[in-house]
C-alpha cells in the first residue's frame, strides 16, 4: 500500500481519532498531517496489516512530543512572568548613579594599570586573591598590596 492510498483511506479517520484525544480540530489536523509527513520520511514504507494501528502509533508519539513542547513553553513563560519588572529610576536616583559612576571612573583613572586590573578582577569579577594571583602570575601578597593602594585611593576620593 502506498502513502497516497493510506492518506486517502485513513486521513479522515485519523483526524477524527486525534480530535477526540486533543480536543480541537485544528491541532488534530496538524497532528494528522505530521503523522503522514513522518511516514514520508521513511526510506521504505513497511508492509502494514493494520494501517490504522501504525498511524495511531506515530500519532501518539507526535502527541507526546507536542505535550512536551507545550510543557516547556509554559515553564519558560512562567519564568518570564516571574522575572521582576525593570526598575524605573527617578531623575534624582539617575543623577546619583551617574555621580557614583564618575567617581568610580576617577578612582580607576588614578590607579596604575596593574592595580586597576586587580581591583576590577576582585571587585567586579568576584575572583579571590588566589585566583587573581594565579591568573596574573603574582603572589597573594602582591595582590593585597595593589588592593591596599586602590582602597587608599578610594579613601582619598571620599575625603575630597
Amino acid at each position: 500500500m502506498d502513502i497516497e492510498h493510506l492518506y486517502g483511506k485513513h486521513h479522515g479517520w485519523l483526524k477524527g481519532w486525534l480530535c477526540n484525544r486533543v480536543g480541537n480540530s485544528a491541532d488534530a489536523a496538524d497532528l494528522a498531517q505530521d503523522t503522514f509527513m513522518r511516514m514520508l520520511t521513511l526510506r521504505q514504507l513497511p508492509v502494514l496489516r493494520e494501517p490504522r494501528h501504525y498511524l495511531v502509533t506515530i500519532a501518539r508519539g507526535l502527541m507526546i512530543d507536542k505535550a512536551r513542547r507545550q510543557t516547556l513553553e509554559r515553564a519558560y513563560l512562567e519564568v518570564l512572568a516571574a522575572r521582576p519588572e525593570p526598575l524605573e529610576v527617578s531623575p534624582e536616583t539617575y543623577h546619583l548613579i551617574i555621580e557614583s559612576l564618575l567617581a568610580i571612573d576617577a578612582l580607576l583613572d588614578g590607579l596604575g594599570a596593574r592595580t586597576r586590573q586587580i581591583f576590577l578582577l576582585v571587585q567586579l569579577e568576584g575572583l579571590s586573591y588566589v585566583q587573581v594571583g594565579r591568573q596574573l602570575g603574582l603572589s597573594v601578597t602582591t595582590i593585597k598590596n595593589h588592593l591596599g593602594k586602590a582602597m587608599m585611593q578610594c579613601i582619598r576620593l571620599m575625603d575630597d
